[in-house]
Order: C-alpha cells, then sequence, then structure tokens
C-alpha cells in the first residue's frame, strides 16, 4: 500500500470528482501490482467509484481477464502502447466502469533492455464516450518502489485529466 500523503490527497479528490460526475473507474494493473486500485480503495466512499480492478500481471492474466490479443503481445511485448491500449479497452469492456486505466511496465532490477530499460511504462485510458489515451513514460531506475510510485502517479493524472473532460 502505498502512504504518501500527497498520492492520497489526490486519490479522495478523484473519488469526490467522480462520485460527483457519477462515473466510475475500472483498473488493469501489471507492473502496479493493483496499487492504483489500492490507493483509490483507501478513500472512504470510493465504493461508489471503483468499479472493480485487475491485476494482469502475466501475458496470460492480460488474455484471459481482460481479452488482450495474445499475438499483439507476441508482436509489441508486454510492456507497449498497443498493449497498453488493449488492457485499458479490456477492462472497459469487461466492467461496468465509465472509465479505466491500465499500466504495464519493467519496474525492476531486472527484465530490461536497451529497448525497452527498467524503468519503461505504458498507460492506457478508456473511456466510454470512446476514445484510448497513451502515455509513455521513462523514469530511469528509480527502484523497484520508485518507478511503481511513480506510476501510480501518473495514472491518477490520466484519470484526473479524464473527469475533467
Amino acid at each position: 500500500m502505498i502512504e504518501d500523503a500527497e498520492l492520497l490527497a489526490r486519490a479522495a479528490a478523484l473519488v469526490a470528482a467522480f462520485t460527483a460526475a457519477r462515473r466510475t473507474i475500472a483498473t488493469a494493473e501489471s507492473c502496479t501490482g493493483g496499487l492504483v486500485a489500492g490507493l483509490l480503495t483507501a478513500v472512504p466512499g470510493s465504493s461508489a467509484v471503483v468499479e472493480r480492478g485487475f491485476v494482469t500481471y502475466s501475458n496470460e492474466a492480460k488474455a484471459e481477464s481482460i481479452g488482450v490479443p495474445m499475438d499483439l503481445i507476441r508482436q509489441h511485448g508486454a510492456v507497449s502502447a498497443p498493449v497498453a491500449g488493449a488492457m485499458a479497452a479490456g477492462a472497459l469492456a469487461a466492467s461496468r466502469a465509465s472509465v479505466a486505466v491500465a499500466i504495464t511496465g519493467i519496474a525492476g532490477p531486472g527484465g530490461g533492455s536497451a529497448e525497452k530499460p527498467v524503468g519503461l511504462v505504458h498507460f492506457g485510458l478508456a473511456q466510454r464516450e470512446g476514445g484510448i489515451r497513451l502515455l509513455e513514460r521513462r523514469y530511469g531506475d528509480l527502484g523497484r518502489a520508485g518507478i511503481r510510485c511513480a506510476a501510480v502517479a501518473d495514472a491518477l493524472g490520466l484519470l484526473e485529466e479524464a473527469i475533467r473532460g
């Protein structure tokens, strides 16, 4: 669980804004392992907003739980913009949420390469109103906890953009 006061404050503001707008959130998380959903559900009243969360750490989980095509994973790799977009779209399709945020990345310390270094994280945001927003971050090697925390912050940023319209 993330105990960062600033992130908790942002999560509380998101819960209030999504509640007021009568909108709901689904998450599809790989490298963050459910930290975004955990942070949001740390806020009292979040049951009005958090529809469900998927922790799709393995490629099989991405395919089986939220319908990411294995061909897409084989072609681009699990840590890629196309897979992040498919994760967001899949989480939206597999839920009743109005917005879905997805995260896939390399938190390290191992697993990186020259093309996909430790600290590379891809995000997707899908909304019922249409469209998928993609975001790529290269945090560098902040350490596993640092990369995961930075990814949570950026996922909150995408949700903040979504609620602002």
